[in-house]
C-alpha cells in the first residue's frame, strides 16, 4: 500500500509538469512520462526491467487522453485549432496509431527504446535550427488533403509506437508546411486525443494476455500511475496553453529542442 500510494503522489507531481508541457508546446507529454515513468516504476519495483517500458508507454499513451482533451479544449478557445485541416490530420493519426499499438507490443524492448531516442533527437535538432532562423524564410505550401493523410498516418504510428501524443512529430511536420507555429502547437493537441484513444485501445488489447485487472492493468496500462498522473495534469495543461500567448515563438522552438534532447538522453542512458 505505502508503495502504491508512493506511486500516485511521484505521478500527481510528475502529471502537474507535463499538463503544463502539454499545453504550452502540444506534445502530449509523453515525452516525459515514458522515461520518468520507466523510472518510477523500477525505483519502486513494481515491474521487471524487461517489461517497464512498454507499460510506460501504453501508460503515457492513456493519460494523453485526457491531458490532450484539456489542452486542446483551452487551445480551441484561443483560436488556436485549424480545423479545415484537423479532420484530414486526425484520420491519418488515428490509423497509424491503432497499427502502431499492436506492432509495438511485438517488438523488443530495446528496439521501442532505439526508436523512441533516435526519433526525437532527429527532431530536436531540426527543431532548434528552426528556431535559430530569423522569419520565415521557407515558403511551401501545405499539401493536398490527401497527402496530407498519408504523412500523418506515419507521424500516428511513430508517435504510438513511442508512447507521445504526437506533438512532437506533428508539430515540426505542420510548421514545415509553413502552418503557423501556435496553430500546430493547438492542431498537435486535438490530435493528441484521437492518437492517445486509438493507440491505447491497441496496447490494451494487446496487452491483456500478459497482465490482469485484478493487478490493476487494463492491457499494458497501469491505473494507479494514470490515475497519479491526469489527476494534475488536467489542471495544468491549460496554464500551459494560456503561456504560449507571452513566449516567443523562437523561445518555444528552443524550449521544445532542449526537452527532446533531455528525453532522448535519458532514454538511452537510464
Amino acid at each position: 500500500m505505502n508503495e502504491l500510494l508512493l506511486l500516485i503522489i511521484y505521478c500527481a507531481l510528475l502529471g502537474s509538469g507535463v499538463g503544463f508541457l502539454a499545453g504550452l508546446l502540444g506534445i502530449g507529454g509523453g515525452l516525459v512520462i515514458v522515461p520518468v515513468l520507466s523510472s518510477i516504476l523500477l525505483y519502486l519495483e513494481i515491474l521487471p526491467s524487461e517489461q517497464v517500458v512498454i507499460v510506460a508507454i501504453a501508460t503515457s499513451l492513456a493519460s494523453i487522453l485526457f491531458t490532450s482533451t484539456s489542452s486542446a479544449i483551452a487551445h480551441h478557445k484561443n483560436g488556436n485549432v485549424p480545423w479545415d485541416l484537423a479532420p484530414w490530420i486526425m484520420t491519418g493519426v488515428a490509423l497509424g496509431a491503432l497499427i502502431s499499438g499492436f506492432m509495438a507490443a511485438l517488438l523488443p524492448e530495446s528496439v521501442v527504446r532505439l526508436v523512441f531516442a533516435v526519433s526525437v533527437t532527429l527532431i530536436a535538432l531540426k527543431m532548434f535550427y528552426s528556431s535559430t532562423k530569423n522569419g520565415s524564410s521557407d515558403d511551401r505550401k501545405m499539401p493536398n488533403k490527401g497527402l496530407l493523410t498519408i504523412f500523418t498516418t506515419i507521424t500516428g504510428g511513430l508517435s504510438a509506437m513511442i508512447g507521445i501524443g504526437g506533438g512532437a512529430v506533428l508539430v515540426p511536420l505542420l510548421t514545415f508546411f509553413s502552418l503557423d507555429m501556435k496553430k500546430a502547437i493547438g492542431c498537435a493537441s486535438a490530435c493528441g486525443i484521437v492518437i492517445a484513444l486509438f493507440g491505447s485501445i491497441g496496447y490494451i488489447s494487446s496487452g491483456i494476455s500478459h497482465f490482469s485487472l485484478e493487478d490493476g492493468f487494463a492491457g499494458f496500462v497501469y491505473l494507479p500511475a494514470l490515475l497519479g498522473i491526469v489527476c494534475t495534469s488536467w489542471f495544468t495543461a491549460p496554464l500551459g496553453a494560456k503561456a504560449t500567448h507571452y513566449l516567443p515563438v523562437s523561445m518555444i522552438k528552443k524550449i521544445f529542442a532542449a526537452l527532446l534532447l533531455a528525453m532522448a538522453a535519458n532514454m538511452i542512458f537510464n
